[in-house]
């Protein structure tokens, strides 16, 4: 039987076109909440998915487009969401930029790029969002990653900002105390990173983990649900999600 606690609780999850985000939306609508789902450029997986939720339940999905680089966008964003549904309950910080950045080949374009998504978005969305959270008495989770505690090879830009956002979780969720909480998940092998990584690498890094299997984007999707729905007394706490990887590093 379909659990009713979270309907017509609304969440706004960026990066929620694809991957990732998109379960997650899709794990979240099922529990009967209403979403904001934000993309940057997939707008065609984006209006997609808002057929296909709206299809289920009508007026469920609003769209918003935006480059979280610009601060200005992202407090209009949490606005536009509290006037199309008339509250926030949850914010979902999942965009993110991956790339190498080698050391002699990053430019300050690739910094200001890493650390917009991955740490000065999540910060300044929080920061937009917690009037209408705290009235809801709702939560933030913030997609981190396992290399923000051991650095990814030639990725120092992307796992420093990781890194930041471990942080930035912690102090947000002391920082807005009793009315908000804020916790983080850390995937682990869910996701390979698109045409980087060849079969023989997948399989070395499979086999050094304590479950000996790949995990699915259902895993973080579900992860998440859990820390909305079931974790009133979590807050500023980070959960691995990586099949036991970082057990053996």
């Amino acid at each position: 039987m379909q659990d009713n606690v979270l309907t017509d609780k609304v969440a706004l999850i960026t990066g929620a076109a694809r991957r990732i985000g998109a379960v997650t939306a899709r794990q979240l609508h099922q529990q009967g909440m209403k979403l904001a789902l934000h993309y940057r450029h997939s707008e065609a997986d984006a209006h997609a998915l808002q057929v296909e939720l709206n299809a289920i339940r009508a007026d469920s999905v609003l769209l918003l487009q935006a480059d979280l680089a610009h601060v200005a966008k992202l407090t209009r964003m949490v606005q536009q969401v509290a006037e199309y549904f008339g509250r926030l309950d949850v914010l979902v910080n999942n965009a993110s930029s991956f790339y190498p950045t080698s050391i002699g080949q990053t430019t300050e374009e690739m910094w200001d790029d890493l650390f917009s998504s991955n740490l000065k978005a999540p910060f300044f969305l929080a920061q937009a969002a917690a009037p209408y959270l705290s009235v809801a008495n709702g939560c933030i989770i913030n997609m981190v990653d396992i290399h923000a505690e051991r650095p990814l090879k030639n990725h120092p830009v992307y796992s420093s900002a990781k890194a930041g956002l471990v942080m930035l979780t912690k102090a947000l969720a002391r920082e807005l105390g009793a009315s908000i909480r804020v916790n983080g998940v850390a995937p682990g092998a869910i996701l390979w990173p698109q045409n980087e990584m060849d079969e023989l690498t997948k399989q070395r890094i499979v086999s050094t983990l304590a479950l000996k299997r790949h995990g699915e984007p259902l895993d973080i999707a579900k992860t998440i649900l859990f820390l909305i729905r079931d974790a009133g007394y979590i807050t500023g706490q980070i959960i691995a999600v990586d099949g036991g990887r970082t057990l053996g590093q």
